[in-house]
Order: structure tokens, then C-alpha cells, then sequence
């Protein structure tokens, strides 16, 4: 009982740090050197929509590994 209430503190700590972090960030651009030239000649609009894409596409393994790790977590317990 006593290490399932640990993890859930702890589990709450780091969910809490994910949201500020979050939410306290600036929006950063996510584009090398590169792409931001090449996306530049484009105009903004599709340079914040590729900005967009490449943050999405950033987030997916963060997903599948948190999935993974609740999962693990989820079996363990």
C-alpha cells in the first residue's frame, strides 16, 4: 500500500511539472536552419503550419512511451 502511495505522488509531481512546463513555455520554433529558409520563401502561413507539423509529429513518441510506461506501471501494480 505504502509504494503505491508513493507513486502516486510522484506520478502526480511529474504530471504537474509536465503541465506548468507547458504552460509557462514560450512557443518555440521547431524548424532547423534549413527548413526555416526554405519555408520562409513561403510565406507565414505555411511556415506556422509547418512549424505546427513539426511539433506534432515531436509529440507522438512522448506519447507511446507514456502509454508504455502506464501500462507497465498499470501491470506492475
Amino acid at each position: 500500500y505504502l509504494y503505491s502511495l508513493n507513486m502516486k505522488k510522484v506520478f502526480i509531481l511529474i504530471f504537474t511539472a509536465f503541465l506548468l512546463t507547458i504552460a509557462f513555455t514560450q512557443t518555440g520554433l521547431a524548424q532547423c536552419s534549413i527548413c526555416a529558409k526554405s519555408v520562409q520563401q513561403m510565406g507565414t502561413k505555411p511556415a506556422e503550419g509547418f512549424n505546427s507539423g513539426i511539433i506534432y509529429l515531436m509529440m507522438i513518441p512522448y506519447a507511446a512511451i507514456g502509454v508504455i510506461g502506464y501500462r507497465w506501471w498499470k501491470n506492475n501494480n
